[in-house]
């Protein structure tokens, strides 16, 4: 989706010759990927972070494309909403301490956005869903202006003629509808890239689908949208309603375009990608001028930027990625941690699942042995209950409490990241932030809603929470060390009493 759109409106016959040049994609990737040597070399991780613009009063603020021109910086780049933007950290070698050097990349940026806010009224959080958001937030005028976010709306809209149906049921229910993809803007996500070479490829997807079920429970951090309960991650609801193409013409179909998937992966990346070209149809059918059958069989290195382009449409949670960079190279994104709540956390979660993802990739019989099923309802079951949620694992006769679950992984994925190369005590101490995360039971999502309990009835309880989080978010200390949020009311008699 980062690649240059230049007009949003297409024709049939484009639509036509889009569809044949990814055909003609596909062929070129499994040469590609055929060739000895390709794609080899260390594996390096990269991430990118989605934040919320906000104003003084804790609303969104949308003016993504102004603080985008004052933060003039390269690595920061519009989103969909026009009060979104997205951070882009450097890739780094896995080996190392990879994980500081993501927290210390994340608060600079952080940092760097919230200073080019500040100079339009606004400012930044990061945060799963904003909870101040309301019904008139989803307008189309509040697409960002940009030409490719404008042709998606208009791409989703033809393949999908009825309106968008969101249905969730958590403590409450939420039951709307909407006319466009705007409400893929609701959610900001912490996306880690883990670049594989690609014999392991099969192996990684699987190890990252088996592993983001318990990293997720412990993760969460969006738990309401437009002022009701819902999941601990409901982000992972929304999203999937929010850009749900399927619709009367197509009840075949069994996932939507935002999925987890229906099974293993048995041979390779190109088992995604073709899967995603034969069951999904195309938004945005912008050709490129190469060939890229003759550039593979003269020994290059394709561009491949239809398939790219198409595939940027498609949002599985743990999706495959190529790209022609470096000599070319294939990637897993993992895409479904929140943003937020501080540049600790994130790092924190980022080395739980790399180190799961090792440790599972190196035991194959973990994935053979474990029903996908079983996978699949970990992650939903994660994204619903958090902590609490119900979790099976390989080799354990029955499913446990996630809490249960993650202190006993925390060792598996400690020696994961040694596996890879990640020092000691990198690893110790990054993993010392989920393991108090779990003893505390405080997660962002388990302290949003306590923060509103403690505030009851207080009028614009939403946006005090908001300014409480983002204050602690800044301050930069893990939420497990947060402490809880007391009463307007509490707070302002404090502040009349007479100092003694």
């Amino acid at each position: 989706m980062g690649q240059q759109v230049a007009k949003e409106r297409f024709s049939e016959d484009e639509y036509a010759r889009f569809g044949r040049r990814l055909e003609d994609c596909l062929l070129a990737l499994r040469e590609l990927l055929s060739r000895p040597g390709f794609g080899a070399g260390p594996a390096s991780v990269g991430a990118e972070l989605e934040l919320f613009l906000i104003d003084e009063g804790g609303r969104p603020l949308r003016r993504n494309k102004e603080v985008r021109e004052a933060a003039a910086d390269e690595r920061v780049v519009l989103e969909l909403g026009s009060f979104n933007l997205e951070v882009n950290l450097t890739p780094l070698p896995l080996a190392g301490r990879p994980f500081s050097a993501m927290e210390d990349e994340a608060r600079l940026l952080i940092g760097l956005v919230d200073q080019a806010a500040r100079t339009h009224g606004g400012r930044v959080v990061p945060i799963g869903i904003l909870p101040t958001l309301s019904e008139f937030d989803f307008t189309r005028d509040a697409i960002s202006d940009e030409v490719r976010y404008r042709a998606l709306s208009r791409g989703m809209r033809r393949v999908r003629d009825e309106p968008y149906r969101v249905r969730i049921d958590g403590a409450e229910r939420l039951d709307l509808e909407v006319e466009d993809v705007i409400l893929e803007s609701a959610n900001t996500s912490w996306q880690v890239h883990l670049r594989t070479s690609p014999g392991d490829f099969a192996r990684v997807h699987n190890a990252a689908q088996l592993a983001i079920g318990p990293v997720l429970a412990v993760s969460g951090n969006s738990p309401s949208f437009l002022g009701r309960e819902l999941w601990e991650e409901t982000r992972i609801a929304l999203f999937e309603a929010s850009a749900d193409d399927r619709d009367a013409e197509r009840p075949w179909r069994v996932a939507g375009r935002v999925s987890f998937g229906s099974g293993w992966v048995r041979s390779g990346a190109e088992e995604l990608f073709e899967q995603s070209v034969r069951e999904y149809e195309p938004v945005m059918p912008v050709t490129s001028d190469e060939d890229p059958l003759a550039v593979v069989r003269a020994g290059g290195v394709p561009g491949l930027a239809e398939l790219r382009l198409h595939q940027g449409t498609v949002w599985q949670w743990n999706r495959p990625v190529y790209d022609p960079a470096d000599g070319g190279h294939l990637r897993v994104e993992l895409r479904a941690l929140p943003a937020g709540p501080t540049c600790a956390d994130m790092a924190a979660n980022a080395a739980f699942l790399l180190g799961l993802v090792a440790a599972s990739a190196a035991n194959p019989g973990w994935i053979e042995d474990f029903p996908f099923a079983d996978a699949y309802r970990n992650f939903y079951r994660a994204a619903r209950g958090g902590l609490d949620a119900v979790l099976a694992w390989p080799g354990r006769p029955e499913s446990v409490p996630a809490s249960e679950l993650v202190l006993d992984l925390l060792p598996v994925a400690h020696d994961g990241l040694l596996g890879v190369g990640v020092a000691e005590d990198e690893a110790r101490e990054r993993l010392a932030v989920i393991r108090e995360r779990v003893r505390a039971g405080r997660t962002g999502a388990v302290w949003q809603r306590r923060a509103l309990a403690a505030l009851g009835e207080e009028p614009n309880a939403r946006a005090a929470m908001l300014a409480r989080y983002r204050e602690l978010a800044h301050g930069g200390e893990p939420v497990h060390t947060w402490p809880d949020m007391e009463p307007l009311s509490m707070v302002a008699a404090e502040t009349a009493r007479p100092a003694l």
